[in-house]
Order: C-alpha cells, then sequence, then structure tokens
C-alpha cells in the first residue's frame, strides 16, 4: 500500500518546528542511526549549473562530526554519479555516497552490469543522444547504469518536447527503469530508486531507525519507505510522505546540528558527574542516588535488583530522572548526610532540599521482629524564602516504558506501568509536556508563598494522593531515628571516626531487610574505565563480598546483619539440594539463581560507557573462594554473641563439605576472569580458611575437636604453601605455575596461614607494592584478563596493602596510604569501587561495599595498634 500523501506546514524561516525538534530528539537516542541525505537541494542548494553545487559549510561541519560518532552512520543518496557526487562533495570516507538514485553503491559498480544490460545500456545513450541533438539546450549526463535528460534553462516547449520523446520512447522499453525529478528524467538499466537504496543501507548496517532529508519527487522514493521510529523531512514546498518539513537547505543544517548535539550528549553523557559525587538514599528496601545538585538519577523499584524508575545515571534524561534545584540555576553551596542518617540535605542560599526514603509501614510479630510491608516512598522536602524549579520524569523498566502523568489536586498519577505510582505534591501546579515520545512534568514553585516549605512524595505501590496524617518533620525522625540507634551501638575507632560511621551505615544500606542478603553495589554498569567495556551489574548478592560487609559490621560491634545474611545463606544453601559445592558466586536479594546476561542497548552508558548489562554472567563461574569468608563469618559472630545457632551450625558443615569435595579443583577466580580455570591461590588460600575458622568455631563453641577437619587444613595448606609459590616471581603469584602478581594474593598472609615475619610474606608484599600500587591505589592485577581496555586501583586491593604493611611492621606506611585512601572518597564520603590516580576520579560501581569494608577494617587495625 502506498503511504498517503501529507503536506506538513511550512516553518516559519529560521526555527525549527517543536514537533520536529522533538523527533530529532527522539531519533538522536537509537542505538543504530542511519542518516541519509540528497545532496543537490538538500545539502547544497540548488544552482543554475550543477557543476558548481558546493555544499553549505554548516551541512558538511555536521555530516563529517555526525559520521565520526559511534553508532551512527551517514550516507548521501543523489541521483548524480557516483564519480560526479564524490568529486563535487568532497566529503570524508567515512561518508557513505550512493550514486544514480541507488544504482552505484562504490566506483567498481559498472563492472559487475552483465553482458546483456551493458548492451540495453548502450542502445539507451545511442537513443537519447538522438533526442537531444534534436531539442536544443537537453543535456545528457551519463553515468555507469543510466543516462539523466536535464532540462533545466531550457526554452519550455523545448524541454517539454524533449520529454516526451523520451516517454513515448526509450522508457517504454522492457529493461529500462525510469526515475522523474525536477527538470530531469533519468532512464536506467537497473531497476532501483533511493528507497531501495535506503533500505539496503539499513539492512546491511542493521541500523536501528533512518532520518532521511530531501528535496526533489525522487526523495519520496526514499520517504515512502520509512517507517516504525524513522523520520523524513522534506526542503521546500509540494506534497509529501515525509512528516516534517523545512523551508530551506540552510534549515535542514540547523535539523542536522540539533542531531549532532543531542546525539553526541546521548552517546558521550559529556556532563556527567563523577562516580564519587553521588550520595546514596537507602531505606533497608531499596537504594536511590543523588547528584550533588539534588538530582535523583538511580532508582530501582521495587528492590534494588529491580528494573530502574530513574536512569538517567546511565542513560541521561531520557532514562528518568527527579530534578530539584532554584529557579536561578546555580552551584549548590553543599550537601550532607543528616549526622548518623541516610538522609541527604542539598543547600542553595533560599533553598534546602532534604532527601530520603521513608521505612515502609511495619507490623510488630508475637514472637518476632518487626515485618516490613508495603513499598517504598522517596520523601523530598524544599524548604526556605527563593523559587524553586522541579522536573519529573519517571521513566519505568530503564526507560522501556512510556508512562503518562496525569496531575490531580494534590499530584501526579503515574499510569501505564505494572508498579503503580504516585507523587503526592500538595500545592505544586504541574505543566505536563512531552518529552521526546515521553512526558515529564515541570513547575515552579514560590516557597515564601508556600509558608516555606513544600512536601513531593513519590510512593510506590499505590495511587493514593491521600493527605499523610503524621506531620512531615515526625516522619522525618521516625525515619532517622533507627539509623542514629544503630550507629550508638557501634564500636567506632578513633582512627577516621566519621568516615568509618558512614561507611558502616553505607554498608547496612546495601543490606536488604526484608531477606537478609546484601549488595555487592547499588549501581549496574558504572564504567571500570570511561568509554570502555568493563561495565558489570554488582546489585546482586555475592556470597564473598555479603560475607566480608557482615564480617566487618561484627567487628563494629553489629551482628544483626550477619546473623539476616546466615540465614540468607542457609536457605540459599539448601536449596542447593544437599551439594553446597554447586554454590552460585552471586543471587538475587531473594536468593535466587540470575537470569541471562543482558544488555539494553538504547541506553548510552555512564559517560558514553556501554553497553548497560542486567544480570551478571560470573553468575556460572565456578570460585572456589566463597566459603572462606562465609566460615570466617560464622567465627567472628560465634565469638561475639558466645554461641553458635543451629543454622549456623548447618552453614558451616556444609561450607567445609564443599570445600572437601572441591578443593583441589581449578576456578575462575575472586576477580571472575573470563577465561579458563587456574589453581588460583586466593581460591585455596580461601579453602583453607574455610576449614581453620570452622575448627575454630567447633573447638571455642562446640567443646569438640574434628580430626578429619584437622587433616583436610593441613593438606590444603601444604599444598598451597608449595605450589603457590614461584621461584622466578620470588612471591606468591596468581595460580601454580603463573609468575604474574595479584593483589589477592596477600590473604597468604592475612588469613594467617604464613605469619606476618615469614620471609615468603614479606617478599609477596614487597612483590605486590613494586608492581600493582600507584600512589594511592592498588590494582588487582596487571595480566591479560581476556577484556580490552584497563581499569582503575581497586579499593579493597589498597586496603589489603594496607593490612600487609601493619602485618610485617611497617606501620607508618600504612598509615601514610590509608589517608591516601581517605582523600579519594567523595564530598559526603562514599566511595565507588575504584579509583584512577592519573585521571584522579572514582570508577566502578558506587557506593562499593568492598571499598567500605576495606575502610572500615584498616580503621580498625590502626586504631588496634594505636592502643597497643
Amino acid at each position: 500500500m502506498t503511504p498517503a500523501v501529507n503536506t506538513p506546514a511550512t516553518p516559519t524561516a529560521g526555527v525549527l518546528d517543536s514537533d520536529l525538534r522533538t523527533a530529532i530528539g527522539r531519533i538522536a537516542r537509537v542505538p543504530q542511526l542511519l542518516i541519509a541525505c540528497d545532496y543537490d537541494g538538500t545539502l547544497a542548494p540548488i544552482v543554475e549549473d550543477p557543476t558548481k553545487a558546493v555544499p553549505l559549510p554548516e551541512s558538511v561541519a555536521a555530516i563529517r562530526a555526525l559520521a565520526s560518532l559511534p553508532q551512527t552512520t551517514v550516507a548521501v543518496v543523489s541521483g548524480r554519479a557516483l564519480r560526479d557526487l564524490a568529486a563535487l562533495s568532497r566529503l570524508p570516507s567515512e561518508v557513505h555516497l550512493v550514486g544514480s538514485h541507488g544504482s552505484e553503491f562504490d566506483i567498481g559498480f559498472v563492472e559487475r552490469l552483465s553482458p546483456e544490460l551493458i548492451a540495453v545500456r548502450t542502445r539507451l545513450r545511442d537513443a537519447l543522444r538522438e533526442i537531444a541533438a534534436a531539442h536544443p539546450g537537453v543535456r545528457l549526463e551519463r553515468k555507469p547504469a543510466s543516462v539523466a535528460v536535464h532540462t533545466r534553462g531550457v526554452d519550455p516547449q523545448v524541454a517539454a518536447a524533449a520529454i516526451e520523446a523520451v516517454r513515448s520512447g526509450p522508457a517504454t522499453w522492457e529493461d529500462v527503469t525510469v526515475t522523474q525529478g525536477k527538470e530531469v528524467i533519468e532512464l536506467s538499466v537497473v531497476a532501483t530508486h533511493k528507497g531501495t537504496a535506503v533500505d539496503q543501507l539499513r539492512t546491511q548496517l542493521s541500523a536501528s531507525a533512518v532520518l532521511f532529508i530531501g528535496d526533489d519527487v525522487t526523495d519520496e522514493n526514499a520517504f515512502g519507505n520509512l517507517h516504525g521510529p524513522d523520520v523524513g523531512i522534506k526542503i521546500g514546498p509540494g506534497d509529501t510522505k515525509a512528516d516534517y518539513r523545512v523551508a530551506e537547505p540552510i534549515e535542514a543544517a540547523r535539523a542536522l546540528a540539533l542531531l549532532l548535539e543531542t546525539r553526541r550528549h546521548w552517546l558521550f553523557g559529556e556532563r556527567a558527574v563523577p562516580i564519587e559525587r553521588h550520595s546514596m538514599l537507602a531505606n533497608g528496601r531499596t537504594v536511590a542516588l543523588l547528584t550533588p545538585e539534588a538530582k535523583v538519577t538511580w532508582l530501582c523499584h521495587p528492590k534494588p535488583d529491580s528494573a530502574a524508575i530513574f536512569a538517567d545515571l546511565v542513560g541521561g534524561g531520557p532514562a528518568g530522572h527527579f530534578t530539584v534545584g532554584p529557579e536561578r540555576g546555580g552551584i549548590p553551596l553543599g550537601q550532607r548526610y543528616r549526622n548518623g542518617t541516610m538522609t541527604v540535605e542539598t543547600r542553595w542560599s533560599g533553598l534546602t532540599v532534604t532527601d530520603w526514603l521513608d521505612l515502609p509501614a511495619r507490623e510488630t510479630t508475637p514472637d518476632g521482629p518487626a515485618v516490613v510491608t508495603g513499598d517504598s516512598t522517596l520523601v523530598r522536602v524544599l524548604s526556605g524564602s527563593g523559587r524553586a524549579r522541579i522536573e519529573f520524569a519517571p521513566r519505568p523498566e530503564f526507560g522501556q516504558v512510556q508512562v503518562q502523568l496525569q496531575p490531580l489536586d494534590d499530584g501526579l498519577l503515574v499510569l501505564g506501568s505494572n508498579e503503580p505510582a504516585a507523587l503526592y505534591s500538595p500545592g505544586v501546579q504541574w505543566e505536563v509536556v512531552d518529552d521526546g515520545g515521553y512526558e515529564t512534568a515541570r513547575a515552579v514553585v514560590d516557597l515564601r508563598a508556600a509558608g516555606g516549605q513544600v512536601v513531593l512524595e513519590l510512593r510506590f505501590g499505590t495511587q493514593s494522593l491521600e493527605h499523610h496524617r503524621v506531620p512531615i518533620h515526625e516522619r522525618q525522625a521516625t525515619a532517622e531515628q533507627p539509623w542514629k540507634d544503630w550507629v550508638a551501638t557501634l564500636r567506632l575507632p578513633a582512627t577516621a571516626r566519621d568516615l568509618v560511621a558512614r561507611s558502616a551505615l553505607t554498608l547496612r544500606g546495601l543490606a536488604h531487610e526484608a531477606t537478609g542478603s546484601i549488595l555487592a553495589a547499588a549501581t549496574t554498569s558504572l564504567p571500570e574505565e570511561l568509554g570502555g567495556v568493563r561495565n558489570w551489574d554488582y546489585r546482586y548478592c555475592w556470597l564473598r563480598d555479603a560475607a566480608m560487609t557482615a564480617r566487618a559490621l561484627v567487628d563494629l560491634g553489629s551482628t544483626e546483619e550477619a546473623e539476616g545474611l546466615l540465614r540468607w545463606i542457609d536457605g540459599v544453601v539448601e536449596r542447593t539440594g544437599g551439594h553446597p559445592e554447586r554454590l552460585h558466586p552471586l543471587y538475587t536479594v531473594d536468593g535466587y539463581e540470575l537470569g541471562a546476561e543482558a544488555v539494553i542497548d538504547t541506553l548510552p552508558g555512564y559517560a558514553g560507557s556501554r553497553p548497560v548489562r542486567v544480570g551478571n554472567l560470573a553468575n556460572h563461574q565456578l570460585q572456589l573462594d566463597v566459603f572462606g569468608p562465609i566460615a570466617d563469618l560464622i567465627a567472628a559472630v560465634a565469638d561475639a554473641r558466645g554461641s553458635v545457632r543451629e543454622d549456623e551450625w548447618r552453614v558451616l558443615d556444609n561450607m567445609v563439605e564443599a570445600v572437601r569435595r572441591r578443593w583441589h579443583e581449578p576456578d575462575h577466580g575472586i576477580w571472575e576472569a573470563r577465561l579458563p580455570p587456574r589453581h588460583h591461590i586466593f581460591s585455596k588460600v580461601m579453602c583453607w580458611m574455610t576449614v581453620d575458622r570452622a575448627l575454630h568455631v567447633v573447638r571455642q563453641h562446640g567443646g569438640e575437636d574434628r580430626p578429619e577437619w584437622v587433616e583436610l587444613r593441613e593438606r590444603i595448606g601444604a599444598n598451597v604453601l608449595e605450589n603457590g609459590w614461584h621461584d622466578e616471581a620470588e612471591a606468591y603469584s596468581v595460580a601454580y605455575g603463573h609468575d604474574e602478581m595479584d593483589a589477592s594474593s596477600l590473604w597468604i598472609g592475612l588469613s594467617g596461614l604464613l605469619p606476618g615475619d615469614d620471609p615468603r610474606f614479606l617478599s609477596t608484599v614487597l612483590k605486590i607494592e613494586a608492581e600493582l600500587r600507584s600512589g594511592p591505589v592498588v590494582y588487582r592485577y596487571h595480566w591479560d584478563d581476556g577484556l580490552p581496555g584497563r581499569e582503575g586501583g581497586f579499593h579493597i586491593c589498597t586496603a589489603w596493602l594496607i593490612e600487609a604493611y601493619l602485618r610485617t611492621g611497617r606501620r607508618t606506611d600504612a598509615e601514610e596510604l590509608f589517608a591516601q585512601m581517605v582523600d579519594t572518597a567523595g564530598p559526603t564520603g562514599l566511595l565507588p569501587e575504584q579509583y584512577d590516580p592519573l585521571a584522579e576520579r572514582g570508577l566502578g560501581n558506587h557506593p562499593q561495599a568492598y571499598s567500605h569494608l576495606g575502610l572500615v577494617r584498616c580503621a580498625l587495625l590502626l586504631d588496634n595498634m594505636l592502643k597497643h
């Protein structure tokens, strides 16, 4: 069916139509974009002498820049012969040139014509030459597969007669295809047109969408083939199948410039806020991230490993955000956590924004702790005397679901998602606008006129806009008090006391209260290298990371998180059906196996770092080290409490049994390199530590000994001490028989397998310091892990070297490195996974449990040394 011809309104000269701007904004954000343009009348104005048709400088600049962008292809599709198009346009090789209405995709095309078609072309040229000779002024343009008959500037009667002669003559031949343009008719021996040419490019490039710009009748074939998210722009007057129109070529250049600006920003996130400057909100159910300018850029619902409703962090504005700030703009005076809480205050002159995730409703059970019910609420309190601008752009499912925003008396309903939500905002007058196919609500509020305060509540799991019975200041106090009470119970060190308290709160914030699991980090796909592909999803519970996190909190005096985690692990082990050695390295927060790792290719990634991943392929790896931290945690909890619970005994027995069955196997190791398994030193040490800590527990809290466990521990220890040492490296390396160094091998001493004064441990520390330390950070390794790119130094590895310094008597070095590590933290005290010492900025997912537990552990050790 031929698409209906429409006549889009002609825009005011010099101004792009708002609908066209919206369409450009939408198509600029597709994963693979094809931009195709006509030449004459589009990139170059129409001129009397076709050999003088030079493209506009503005168009050339936009085309060149667009062609240099990743995931972006530019093509010029012209009726001109390819050789003439190349000579005249002088466009760079990155721009694909298609000549003769799609008959020529490269200069050697003529060689591919069959002998039969070459014969037809020869007859065609002879016939048209006779017609041109009989009609003065008519000009022929010979092309490899066609001949164009030009009548521009010819007497109208002569031109009409020439065209009639062509139409009644060669145009009727069986093997000839006719294309009619403005004052030109072209006859080709190849059946093609600009529409089929664009389709060929689309298929070849796997383009997600096409933007086509043209002015001629011949361009209607391309406009007619556009569909779905494609955009067609007609230049000049006349009926067209294109949905949008501009007046002249310079307006097309402006459209291309807007496309360039929007796509470049979408691809690269040029104004990406440094990772470490984000603050985290938490309530035991989910987490959110906040920029220093009070923009909520990350929030997953209903759980932290669910899809995001705000994913600006990895997708820019179109992926969802909730922004509040002064109407006049400007950088805030500061941002801080309220002491001992997870509430963040952002301050400008005349405006303070106070943010927290409200605790869900709680029901007390007769024989146990309070049970969390209901969903979370993001509360944002605006106070002061100034005028504030608000922008609410929810984008459920990482921006994959378009929702409608319905203003009501006391707020907005979010409609169209499986997860209901409502923004309670009494007194706020919202304007709902279309934002590239999505709806965004905007408002300006006068705080002085509103009595000095405006409350915004994003309520999940409901569409209720009812007034809350409890005053907002009481609700804030109720939300903050459990955090304050918990911090008050901790045994905080004098060393970096405030930062340790913030780290402890962060670790508790990563704990999922309803299940007992603990996240490795709050985010997915924050890059280990800006612009790189080392972007992973850490919103899950790694057995190793979670156990080490809980152990750090036990050391600070809190066993609640450890007890919850061990109950969760008991359930996970039970679901292995008696095969704990088959435990996966990580699970969902609910304790179940992850789905397949997937890529969301519509999201450009943080600062252009693609791909954005959901899930983690490491789920299927064999990592034999996971049992050690769990046994170590049980030992710490038992010592702190003075007893062992039944479920903890089960977990301990299962950890030792898992080690007994598999300790001798190669595995993928702690760093999850996508390489064949090796006999990793760290994994072997953790197997040893599993049995060692289990023996400690049964001896101290069970009143018995297990000779078979003693024998197993000694056998593993002897094996790793003998086979892990590399004579040439003069250190314990990454794996048996390999000389590359790995920071995790420091655990040969940190675990207690070797004493701090053992020459082999001393040598290993020196080797790792020499090869892997760079200023304030320690890298995991420098060996080839099978992935492209590089990464930053790992804060957890820095913490391990600090501990190694202390164990080997290098206290001054430990204190110096700890001070450097502390200095890398963000302004509100949070640490991502990594740090780049050259760019002096954080990298990796944020905040990272590893980093904060490492800081806690080091501060406690330094404090303990000061006391003794």
